[in-house]
């Protein structure tokens, strides 16, 4: 498949901090240049999402996308990554989920 028809594709994130000056300083800020460095971009960011139906149990909300799947994969998976991964789920956060979705 060609570069310009791949689908991108979008992590939808939920988060609930332990505090979120250590989820920015000690993640974010890092995470978001890796990403970057792997094609991708933070489209969209808030600690206060418009809840239209459910619940909400966070305190940042985000959406994340890549050029493809693949590249997301990519980048979720990486050695550069993993380590801020980690201490996001196992420092800096009390849950959270994280979907990858590909685009249409």
């Amino acid at each position: 498949m060609s570069e310009q028809s791949q689908k991108p594709a979008f992590f939808m994130v939920q988060v609930k901090a332990k505090s979120m000056e250590d989820l920015s300083t000690r993640y974010a800020q890092s995470a978001i240049a890796s990403l970057m460095k792997h094609g991708g971009q933070m489209i969209a960011g808030t600690p206060q999402p418009h809840v239209l139906e459910g619940d909400w149990n966070g305190s940042w909300a985000a959406i994340l996308k890549f050029p493809s799947l693949e590249m997301a994969q990519n980048w979720y998976n990486s050695s550069e990554y993993k380590p801020l991964k980690e201490l996001r789920i196992n420092e800096l956060t009390e849950h959270g989920q994280i979907l990858l979705i590909e685009g249409m």
